[in-house]
């Protein structure tokens, strides 16, 4: 099982990616919607695959990664942002942050599970 730790606050794509990632067999998903709880939990969920929306309240997904980046064992676990914000800028900056991909939202949840695995594979 691929461990996934998603970091998202829209209910709503927390649920499709439950469905599409849960239909596959082949991940186990830690949900968290917020940057702090995230950090917390992180750690002991050792997530082997980090898919982290940008636009969170509070703490955006570049700040949450960049603390996450600094606990024990996730200073290379390869992350995905999801935004819905995608001006080739934009992307640029959050691959220079250290993305391992960016998916645009909307997504196609049919194939968010092989995404997911080819960036693994890439690793």
């Amino acid at each position: 099982m691929i461990r996934v730790l998603q970091l998202e606050d829209d209910p709503d794509i927390t649920e499709i990616c439950e469905m599409a990632l849960g239909l596959s067999g082949n991940f186990e998903l830690l949900q968290c919607s917020s940057g702090p709880e995230a950090i917390k939990r992180a750690p002991d969920f050792k997530p082997d695959l980090m898919l982290i929306d940008v636009m969170l309240p509070g703490m955006s997904g570049p700040e949450a990664l960049s603390h996450l980046r600094t606990l024990r064992g996730l200073d290379s676990v390869p992350a995905i942002y999801f935004t819905a914000r995608l001006q080739k800028g934009e992307v640029n900056d959050l691959m220079y942050q250290g993305a391992a991909k960016v998916i645009a939202k909307p997504f196609d949840p049919m194939t968010l599970g092989d995404e997911l695995l080819e960036v693994l594979k890439n690793q």
